[in-house]
């Protein structure tokens, strides 16, 4: 088995600089979410010309390609849509030129996260070459509409399209680390009603916008009094958002909302959340709930979910963590740092919602995530691919 791995770390290096132009190709397709039609397709030509053994887009407008069909399944997952490019006065390089210089590639969406699937291009490039038929069907999977709604598309996988691998690894930005869990999130929106009167004379009324305020004080003090978890941290809410709205300038509002943010850590959910928001800010509340996300694929499906996204973590002793350190040690000569991610990613429909174990690995830092000059170096990406190609392989010895 040593063989395997020095082979696959060889060719990785190989394929490097091939790698790092696919990152070049897809950061200059623009694709925020919603609109990953150009960017599915060429992953969909690519995955053809590697010579997979199945390609396919489904209806919500992910590209799914196979590799080998053994009695067990993984899936590296790699999300194609970006947040916008935000203030383009902060960028010193064009947002998608896809620059790669002094050992990275730069643009929207380098680390958040297509250097991912860029490394899973080449290391399916490298089973390919290798002829791998082991125990393991090897999925890769190229998912849309992670950033307006993470693990909206993995949803769609497991309910619709009945894809249910026995393991799956997300390949979001992790520097290096090897991630077993993060914090859940949801949304909240609680509404406020006053009565309007003439601005002149606001006694008459009963304002919405003081209401609005009131609550707001009382989120924070809800925020300070949450819990916290050894590994996965403190629970945290925050108002995002206040909206208030009356008959006109000169009035008294008489109606509109807070919006909040909610990360959930373990043994946190929406349930739970909601109550703690009438019980700390209800006084001022007209009601509480959860809203809903819809939107239209790029394939013309409508499809929704309620904005709530699991907590999720597996124990550092699972066999599916360990094999994924043992997989970064036979290739790395010495064990990785097994740690969790600060954001939120697909896993919250994968582990959270269906309870699949998922470990991540990715190239890229997270604090390159959405922010202006977004970066991820070379050697990640080699990093990435050899990992990615090499854990077939070490599954397949772990299930022996």
């Amino acid at each position: 088995m040593k063989e395997v791995y020095s082979s696959i770390r060889k060719r990785a290096g190989d394929v490097r600089n091939r790698t790092a132009e696919i990152l070049s190709e897809l950061v200059k397709i623009r694709s925020y979410s919603g609109d990953e039609e150009a960017v599915c397709r060429y992953i969909e030509s690519a995955c053809n010309e590697i010579g997979m053994d199945e390609v396919r887009i489904d209806g919500l407008g992910n590209v799914i390609a196979r590799i080998g069909s053994g009695k067990k399944s993984i899936a590296f997952d790699a999300h194609v849509d970006t947040v916008a490019v935000g203030d383009e006065s902060q960028w010193e390089l064009e947002p998608f030129s896809g620059l790669v210089r002094d050992g990275r590639v730069y643009g929207r969406g380098s680390a958040d996260q297509k250097g991912g699937a860029a490394a899973m291009l080449s290391a399916a490039e490298i089973l390919k070459s290798v002829g791998y038929d082991g125990d393991h069907t090897v999925y890769f999977t190229f998912t849309v509409f992670e950033e307006d709604c993470d693990g909206l598309c993995w949803k769609y996988l497991i309910e619709e399209e009945k894809l249910r691998p026995d393991y799956v690894v997300s390949t979001e930005p992790t520097n290096g680390r090897l991630t077993r869990g993060q914090r859940g999130r949801m949304e909240i929106k609680a509404f406020v009603k006053g009565i309007s009167a003439h601005g002149s004379a606001p006694e008459r009324g009963e304002s919405a916008a003081y209401k609005a305020a009131r609550a707001a004080l009382a989120v924070e003090r809800l925020n300070e009094d949450l819990p916290r978890d050894e590994f996965l941290g403190k629970g945290t809410v925050t108002v995002s958002k206040i909206d208030i709205s009356g008959p006109s300038l000169c009035a008294v509002p008489d109606s509109g909302f807070i919006y909040l943010d909610r990360r959930l850590t373990s043994g946190e959910n929406a349930d739970t959340s909601i109550r703690q928001v009438r019980e700390y800010a209800g006084e001022f509340l007209a009601d509480v709930i959860m809203p809903e996300f819809e939107r239209r694929g790029w394939r013309g499906l409508d499809y929704t979910q309620e904005l709530y996204f699991p907590t999720w973590s597996i124990p550092e002793d699972h066999p599916f963590v360990q094999a994924g350190a043992g997989n970064y040690a036979r290739l790395n000569g010495h064990a990785p740092q097994i740690d969790k991610w600060t954001f939120s990613t697909n896993c919250v429909a994968i582990a959270g919602r269906h309870d699949i174990p998922c470990i991540g690995f990715g190239p890229g830092n997270e604090e390159q995530a959405h922010a202006p000059n977004e970066y991820t170096s070379i050697d990640d990406l080699e990093t990435a691919c050899a990992f990615y190609a090499a854990l077939p392989y070490t599954l397949d010895g772990e299930d022996a």
